[in-house]
């Protein structure tokens, strides 16, 4: 039989281990283009080339604050390292940095029982694209100045929650 301290530390690791996976996501990524897309995720993920038609899966932590995944066009990689005409990161494939203007953005956060998410075209717009929770409304933007998406700065209607732990998210470019 387990001593009391070993009964109890399982338990604290079986706790944290379910804590730590409660309130994260995965992003269904997927591109519906007639053209290769070149996501890319912030500040998990990083990036990579998606042809017509093609999925990326990617989870993203609890608390991640301030995430962004966004579409790159007109890109040329050598290994990681190239360019995009739109959303181009410092010309890596994978990416650290958020993307040069313009872009679609679909931006999220993570965790505490409740996360955050919405679509934003301050910085431009150069992919159509839709958003959506497992437990939320479907945002879409196949054009500039899209009604679902953060169209000026001040503009303070935008941002949906997604109640609940394991959310799933659905990213399309080109719904």
């Amino acid at each position: 039989m387990a001593s009391p301290a070993a009964a109890s530390s399982v338990l604290f690791l079986v706790l944290a281990a379910f804590a730590a996976g409660a309130s994260a996501a995965t992003f269904n990524i997927r591109n519906n283009c007639p053209y290769t897309v070149w996501p890319a995720a912030t500040p998990v993920g990083g990036g990579r080339q998606l042809n017509s038609g093609e999925t990326w899966n990617l989870n993203i932590p609890a608390g991640t604050n301030s995430g962004r995944v966004w579409g790159r066009t007109g890109c040329s990689f050598n290994g990681n390292s190239g360019r995009c005409q739109t959303g181009d990161c410092g010309g890596a494939l994978s990416c650290t940095l958020s993307g040069q203007p313009p872009l679609t953005l679909a931006e999220f956060t993570i965790g505490n029982g409740q996360d955050f998410y919405d679509i934003s075209v301050i910085d431009g717009f150069n992919v159509p694209l839709s958003f959506s929770c497992s437990n939320g409304p479907n945002l879409v933007c196949k054009a500039d100045k899209c009604q679902d998406a953060y169209n000026f700065p001040s503009d303070n209607s935008k941002n949906h929650a997604c109640n609940g732990n394991n959310n799933s998210y659905q990213v399309v470019f080109c719904p």
